[in-house]
Order: C-alpha cells, then sequence, then structure tokens
C-alpha cells in the first residue's frame, strides 16, 4: 500500500512538473523563463538584446505578448505565414492589446537605460520620446520592465514593478515595438527570436 501511494506521489509530482513546464517558455541564449500566457495574453517568443559599450554584455531578454483575442482575429489571417513582413507590420501597428517583457540580466544605471532607450527611439517626437525616457529607473539585474499597448493609441509602463502614466500616441506605440518587429529592428536576431512560437501560436 505504501508503494502505491508513493508511486502515485511520483506521478503527481512528475504531472506538475510538466504541466509548470508547459506553462513556461525558455529563451534559449539567455535561460530566462517567461510564462505562455500572461495579462490575457500569448507569448509568441523572446530573444536576447546583445548591448556593446566598451565591451559586449547581455542587456535583458525580451519576450512579444499578443491579446488572445487578435491571434484568433486579425493574426489568424497569417497562419503560415508568420515569416512574412505583413505579418510584423501588423504586430508592429495592429491597433490590439500587445506587450513587451523586458527581464534584465545585469543592473543598468539610469543613465545607461535611459542612454539606450533614447539611441533607439531617436526621430520620433522629442517631448513624447522625453517623457518615455523619464520614467526608466536605475534596473537591477532580475527585474522587469513591461511595455504595452493597451489599443486606441494607448501605451501604458510597468518600470520595475511601478506602473507609470500612460502615453496616448499611436507614432510612438508603433515605433516602441517596431525596435522589435519592424523593417529595421534593434537587433536583427530578435526580430526573428521574438515570433518563434508564432507558428504553433496561430496553427
Amino acid at each position: 500500500m505504501k508503494k502505491m501511494l508513493a508511486a502515485a506521489l511520483a506521478l503527481a509530482v512528475l504531472a506538475a512538473a510538466e504541466t509548470a513546464l508547459a506553462q513556461t517558455w525558455t529563451e534559449p541564449k539567455s535561460g530566462a523563463v517567461f510564462e505562455v500566457k500572461r495579462d490575457g495574453m500569448t507569448l509568441l517568443g523572446a530573444g536576447l538584446r546583445v548591448k556593446k559599450i566598451i565591451f559586449t554584455f547581455n542587456a535583458y531578454a525580451v519576450g512579444f505578448y499578443v491579446d488572445d483575442a487578435a491571434l484568433k482575429g486579425p493574426l489568424a489571417a497569417y497562419k503560415g505565414k508568420t515569416g512574412s513582413a505583413e505579418f510584423y507590420k501588423a504586430l508592429q501597428t495592429g491597433d490590439f492589446k500587445k506587450q513587451v517583457v523586458l527581464k534584465f540580466l545585469r543592473t543598468l544605471s539610469q543613465g545607461k537605460i535611459q542612454g539606450a532607450m533614447r539611441e533607439s527611439l531617436e526621430g520620433g517626437d522629442p517631448n513624447t520620446l522625453a517623457q518615455f525616457i523619464s520614467y526608466f529607473p536605475e534596473v537591477k539585474e532580475g527585474q522587469e520592465c513591461v511595455l504595452r499597448h493597451a489599443g486606441g493609441g494607448k501605451f501604458e509602463s510597468i518600470m520595475a514593478g511601478v506602473a507609470k502614466p500612460p502615453i496616448m500616441s499611436t507614432d510612438f506605440t508603433a515605433r516602441l515595438f517596431g525596435l522589435y518587429v519592424g523593417p529595421t529592428p534593434v537587433q536583427e536576431d530578435i526580430k526573428i527570436d521574438v515570433v518563434a512560437r508564432a507558428a504553433e501560436v496561430l496553427k
């Protein structure tokens, strides 16, 4: 009887572990773990942002999430076409809920993270950019920032657990998401990696 109970317990533990594993996805280059489902959205993939200042280092892992309703709606048309320019454009400019989650892999000073974002997003409205840049604090290794398009041009952000005032700008939102899925991404491999699960999700 005890052996049967032990065996049943072992099977239950194994099943729980498999379920937990299925609910997360690991970015392969950094080992950063992302929830597959989060905030009513599904993870399309994740990539690694590598930055070079004096030396090259891993800055953060980025996960790209899309509203479940959008996957069944406007994005369903791209089933079998998740590598197309049209699919990437829909991810960048589509008016549906989506977000990127930045998981920081090292501590970065406020000046460094703000400078990097300013450089990456230059060319847009300077006042909107200044507002967004001011939101970034010093980020510690293990902290995360959530950058979310809530629909209707409303941009929301949660910086290291602190929610910031929303920004209303369709142009800025498209520019921000363009860093990862736009025609000229911040890193070419990130553009591929953040949709690594897209074909599976859009079966």
